[in-house]
C-alpha cells in the first residue's frame, strides 16, 4: 500500500480560486522548505470545461512530482465533496477559510535516456522487458516468482552442462560402437515391454502367444455376461449395429461368420467383445475407472485400467491416461487376440483402420511380433490388404539400423 502525505501549498489564493491541497503517494513529507511548487492553469478562460484545469508541479533536489485535476490521473473525490483550508491567526484567534482542491502528486520519471541505454533496451526481448517492469514495479509475489524462475534457468544451464560433460566422458571411455550396441539392446527391451509374452521356442503356433497370457481364466469367465448378446445375435441385428457403428469393423465382420458349435461360438463371442473394448480404449486419452461403462464386468475394467493405462499428473490430480507406449501395447494385444480368433492369420488393414493408425505403424508392431506379412485383395477387390500370419519357424526380427524413431500413434 502506498504511503500518503498531505501538505497545503502555502500561497495566497486569489479571490474565487481554490488553494491546492496536495498528497504524495510515495512517502511522508518531512519538510517543505526544500520544495518549490508551481501551479499552472489553463489560459482558455472562455471554455467552461477547460478554464478550471490546473497542473501542479513540485521540485526537489532529487525528484520532480506532478499532479492535475483533470484526466485519468485526477482524484474523483474533488467532484464528490468540497475541501477547505483554514489559516489561524494566533494573535487575534481568528481563522480565514479558503476553498481547497486536492492534487494527487506522483513522481515524474524523466525519459531523457542516452542513446546507448535506449539501444540496449530496444534490443531486449519482450520477456526481458516484462522482467524489468516486475523488478521496478512488481508486487512481492511477482518478484519472488521472477527470482525463482531465474534460479531455475541457472540450474537448467548447470544440468545441461553437466549432462554434456558426462556424455563426452562416456564417448571417450566406451567409444561410439559400444554406445550404439547398448542403445540397440535398450530398444529391444523397450519393445518387449509393450508386446505380449512371446514363446519363440513353442512347437505349436497357438503356444507362441498363449491365450491365457491375454485373458486369465477369471477374466474369460467374466466376459460371459456381456458377450451373450453376440452369441444369439441375428443377421438383422448385425445390420443394425453396422449402420449405428456400435462396434469396430473387425468385430462386425466376424459376427457374420460365428461358428455353429455352441462352445466355439461362445468362445469367439467373448474374444470379440474384449477385442472391441481394447479398440475403444485406444481412442481415449484420459481413462475413467470404468472405461467401458457400467455394463462392463469389474474384472475387465480393472484389467483395462491396470494393464493398458499409465498414471499421469494433470489438472491437479493423478489420472489414468493412454500414453504412446500404452497405445502400442493395446495394438499388440489386439493383433494377438485377432490371431487366436482367425486361426493365426488376420487382416492387418482392417485393424489398422479400426485403430486409426498409419499402415507403417501397425506393420512395425506386427513385424516386432514376428508375423509374416503378405498381401491379399479385399473382398471388393478394389484395394490391397496386408495380412499378418503367425507361422513356425518364426521370422527373425531385426532392429532397423539408422532409422529415425517416430512418435507413437
Amino acid at each position: 500500500m502506498a504511503l500518503e502525505a498531505r501538505w497545503c501549498y502555502r500561497g495566497d489564493p486569489q479571490k474565487g480560486q481554490s488553494a491546492p491541497l496536495v498528497q504524495f503517494t510515495n512517502g511522508k513529507l518531512k519538510s517543505c522548505d526544500d520544495m518549490n511548487f508551481t501551479l499552472y492553469k489553463s489560459q482558455d478562460t472562455s471554455n467552461p470545461r477547460k478554464k478550471h484545469k490546473r497542473i501542479l508541479n513540485a521540485e526537489t533536489d532529487r525528484l520532480s512530482y506532478v499532479g492535475n485535476n483533470f484526466g485519468s490521473g485526477s482524484l474523483k473525490c474533488n467532484t464528490l465533496c468540497r475541501y477547505f483550508v483554514g489559516v489561524l491567526d494566533k494573535d487575534s484567534g481568528e481563522m480565514e477559510v479558503y476553498n481547497a482542491e486536492l492534487f494527487h502528486m506522483q513522481p515524474l520519471v524523466s525519459d531523457d535516456a542516452g542513446d546507448e541505454d535506449l539501444s540496449e533496451y530496444l534490443n531486449k526481448t519482450y520477456r526481458e522487458k516484462v522482467d524489468l517492469c516486475i523488478e521496478a514495479f512488481g508486487t512481492s509475489k511477482q518478484r519472488r516468482a521472477l527470482s525463482s524462475r531465474r534460479m531455475n534457468e541457472v540450474r537448467k544451464e548447470v544440468v545441461n552442462q553437466a549432462v554434456t560433460n558426462a556424455a563426452e566422458n562416456i564417448i571417450e571411455t566406451k567409444g561410439m560402437a559400444a554406445i550404439v550396441s547398448d542403445a540397440t539392446e535398450d530398444d529391444k527391451s523397450e519393445i518387449s515391454l509393450v508386446l505380449p509374452p512371446c514363446y519363440g521356442d513353442a512347437e505349436r503356433v497357438e503356444d507362441v502367444y498363449k491365450f491365457e497370457e491375454l485373458l486369465s481364466p477369471a477374466e474369460y469367465e467374466a466376459l460371459k455376461g456381456p458377450a451373450a448378446t453376440f452369441v444369439n445375435i441375428t443377421s438383422e441385428e448385425i445390420l443394425k449395429l453396422t449402420k449405428e457403428k456400435s462396434y469396430c469393423s473387425f468385430v462386425l465382420d466376424e459376427l457374420k461368420c460365428l461358428p455353429v458349435d455352441e462352445k466355439k461360438r461362445d468362445h469367439k463371442a467373448r474374444c470379440l467383445w474384449f477385442l472391441d473394448s481394447l479398440v475403444k480404449l485406444s481412442s481415449q486419452r484420459v481413462v475413467k475407472k470404468k472405461p467401458m461403462g457400467p455394463d462392463c464386468p469389474l474384472d475387465i475394467s480393472n484389467k483395462l485400467v491396470k494393464n493398458f493405462t499409465a498414471l499421469s499428473y494433470g489438472n491437479g490430480r493423478i489420472q489414468n491416461v493412454v500414453s504412446a507406449s500404452m497405445k502400442a501395447k493395446i495394438i499388440a494385444y489386439v493383433i494377438a487376440l485377432a490371431l487366436h480368433i482367425n486361426h493365426f492369420q488376420t487382416d492387418l488393414t482392417v485393424l489398422q483402420k479400426d485403430l486409426k493408425l498409419r499402415e507403417n505403424r501397425i506393420l512395425d508392431i506386427a513385424k516386432a511380433m514376428r508375423l509374416k506379412i503378405s498381401k491379399s485383395k479385399s473382398l471388393s477387390g478394389c484395394e490391397d490388404h496386408k495380412l499378418g500370419t503367425l507361422c513356425l519357424p518364426l521370422p527373425v526380427y531385426k532392429m532397423p539400423v539408422g532409422r529415425r524413431k517416430r512418435k507413437m500413434n
